[in-house]
């Protein structure tokens, strides 16, 4: 189970304890605001792409969307979603609990600056129904990201 890995993995960092689960989904931007009672824009949304033969992980907050000129000029190529019958086997996580830790070798992430906007975020750890507060600083240390990027557009009054 996909959470496991990231309880596991966790726990070689000592935050393990700090994983909440939920007795309701959480596996979209809407469902995990509700069940952290925050607001949409502080969840840490992971989004999957592929880049050539590779793919990669872009973390996201909440209300943001990729920006299709952003992404080809940051990557060189059209941004193509993996499928949903893709993610688990790619990633390593199913959709719904795409998270940026514990995933399979040779996933890059990368972390958009929309998330700069806050002090702490609250992305996914495997599962449709678990999160972890973190912040900035924690999710670039225990995401492992390559670099932080501009490829999205938020709302204009945030």
């Amino acid at each position: 189970m996909s959470i496991e890995k990231v309880r596991k993995y966790f726990k070689t960092k000592g935050i393990e304890e700090r994983i909440q689960e939920f007795e309701i989904s959480s596996a979209t931007v809407t469902l995990a605001a509700k069940a952290l009672q925050c607001e949409e824009k502080r969840i840490a949304k992971t989004l999957s792409f592929h880049i050539g033969e590779k793919v990669i992980l872009i973390v996201t907050a909440g209300d943001a969307k990729i920006d299709n000129a952003k992404y080809k000029a940051q990557f060189g190529m059209k941004a193509k979603m993996l499928s949903f019958d893709e993610v688990e086997a790619l990633i390593g996580h199913a959709v719904g609990g795409v998270c940026p830790f514990a995933v399979n070798e040779n996933v890059g992430v990368y972390l958009d600056i929309s998330l700069r906007r806050f002090d702490t975020v609250f992305p996914a750890c495997g599962s449709s129904n678990s999160a972890i507060e973190l912040s900035l600083w924690e999710l670039e240390e225990y995401s492992g990201f390559i670099e932080w990027i501009d490829v999205c557009k938020i709302p204009c009054c945030m």
